[in-house]
């Protein structure tokens, strides 16, 4: 028997009734030369798109909020573990205790969590007291839900654009995530209680 995929759904249950906070948090990268996530031209023609300038990336630290369907993406130029807690620094902005807010759990499953040696001095996330982290295998997509997310940022609301550099696909990447978070909340989940 799998515990493990059992755990995440009985975290997802709780999520959806509103018990526990569950996020799937990864990284992943925008890049100045646009996506294509569908093009059509004349049988036998070559589509050719011009493009200026040499590819660049700019990395994105993203977390999901399964049972609210949002995502908060925050932007670097490199994907190191200080940036990774800029990233949780920003969640405790978020997320962080409040007084009025509701006392719940919070959980963050990640495969991208750097290993506390990793941690530079001095620099430990305040969420670091309220927010358990649960690792997932490396190599295990299906598990971590904020996968399906980054595609469909990537195929529909970063698609067919470019830009000439860095900064310019920075600023555009809040407005593409703003655009995928009221489209993915047109439909929020029901809510239910589950207690374990």
């Amino acid at each position: 028997m799998d515990c493990g995929g059992l755990r995440l759904k009985l975290f997802k249950a709780q999520a959806e009734a509103g018990d526990v906070t569950r996020l799937f948090a990864d990284e992943s990268e925008a890049l100045t030369r646009p996506y294509w996530a569908r093009a059509w031209a004349k049988k036998g023609a070559d589509l050719r798109v011009p493009a200026p300038g040499q590819a660049q990336k700019i990395a994105m630290m993203g977390s999901l909020d399964y049972a609210e369907r949002k995502l908060v993406v925050t932007t670097s130029r490199t994907k190191r573990s200080a940036d990774f807690i800029a990233h949780l620094q920003a969640l405790d902005r978020l997320y962080g205790p409040d007084p009025a807010r509701r006392r719940r759990r919070w959980s963050l499953s990640s495969t991208t969590v750097p290993s506390t040696s990793a941690r530079p001095a001095g620099r430990r996330s305040p969420s670091a007291h309220w927010l358990a982290v649960e690792r997932l295998p490396k190599y295990a997509p299906e598990l971590n839900d904020i996968e399906i997310v980054w595609g469909d940022l990537k195929a529909r609301h970063l698609a067919h654009q470019t830009f000439t550099d860095l900064d310019r696909r920075d600023s555009a990447i809040p407005l593409a995530v703003s655009d995928l978070n009221s489209a993915r909340n047109r439909n929020p989940l029901d809510r239910r209680r589950i207690f374990a």
